[in-house]
């Protein structure tokens, strides 16, 4: 599919570039999510983004911290750990100062699955920001950051209105 056709169809100025944008940002997503989950077999990017934000953090998280960062909702997050969990890639366990807490950790079989796609994850991130400058990249991510940031503050807004009506 030459995208050039596709996107030369499209009158960017008539819908408003704000709307082409996030256009692009839903188009990319279906793409990059296609892609990846072709070169995992067996898991799904959803999952194993799961499991990579897990080993973001110091300590285990909790499916609170999970939730937050993956700007899901708690269930939505508990559904994909719980997947996870059965297919033995993380594992729950109690905090030890909260027992309220469970906390999130990664497998064995999860490191070895993160250790075996570690080549073919570098490689296809080469490709995909091939031609692109860093401060490109720097410049998007912070664009990104601050259109999460706004989002973010906007369902606030829109809970905050509907508890008022």
């Amino acid at each position: 599919m030459n995208m050039d056709n596709v996107f030369a169809r499209i009158n960017s100025k008539q819908i408003g570039e704000n709307y082409f944008l996030i256009g692009l940002i839903n188009r990319f997503n279906n793409s990059f999510q296609a892609a990846a989950d072709a070169l995992l077999e067996e898991l799904s990017w959803k999952q194993v983004f799961f499991m990579n934000c897990v080993a973001l953090f110091p300590e285990p998280p909790t499916i609170k911290d999970m939730a937050d960062l993956l700007g899901c909702s708690h269930q939505n997050a508990k559904q994909v750990l719980s997947k996870l969990e059965s297919a033995g890639y993380l594992q729950v366990q109690q905090d030890t100062a909260d027992k309220r807490k469970q906390r999130i950790a990664l497998t064995e079989k999860a490191m070895h699955f993160r250790n075996q796609y570690e080549l073919a994850s570098k490689q296809a991130m080469q490709q995909i920001f091939a031609n692109i400058p860093d401060d490109a990249i720097s410049s998007t991510t912070q664009i990104f950051m601050q259109l999460i940031e706004n989002t973010e503050r906007l369902k606030g807004e829109e809970h905050e209105s509907n508890r008022n009506l």
